[in-house]
């Protein structure tokens, strides 16, 4: 029984984790974004999301294989590396935008904007699935 606890456990801190970040990240899009302090909370905002996820889906990962649930165990895996790869590109595509920001060029606020916003639409796929992932799961 320890394995499934262990299993749900980290399911609901990345599920609660995704949410929280998700609702934060929402008032976060009316900063301007003109500044260079407003794109490195931004950029620190998210690095801080998706190393908390990917504590937490590879925690749920390793704990649905302990309780013999492949599937589950595949698809957090599945979204560990999907954090990994979106904070290496997003992370990166903000530092970059941020930059240009800095430098005077307007077209890269809108640029910023559109990082963040697909930002927040990963994490509100995210959500959906592991939501829909629990009303899956029959103890």
């Amino acid at each position: 029984m320890l394995p499934t606890f262990a299993a749900l456990f980290f399911t609901v801190v990345l599920m609660v984790t995704t949410a929280y970040f998700l609702l934060g990240g929402l008032p976060l899009l009316v900063l301007e974004h003109d500044t260079a302090l407003d794109a490195r909370f931004v950029r620190g905002f998210f690095d801080v999301y998706y190393k908390a996820a990917f504590i937490a889906a590879a925690g749920a990962a390793i704990s649905y294989a302990w309780s013999s649930r492949p599937a589950f165990a595949l698809g957090n895996a599945g979204i560990a590396m999907m954090v990994v790869v979106l904070r290496a590109k997003l992370i990166s595509a903000m530092a970059q935008q941020a930059e240009k920001i800095q430098q005077g060029e307007m077209r890269a606020i809108r640029r910023f904007r559109k990082v963040h916003a697909a930002a927040l639409t990963m994490n509100l796929v995210q959500l959906i699935g592991l939501v829909w992932g629990l009303t899956q799961i029959s103890l």
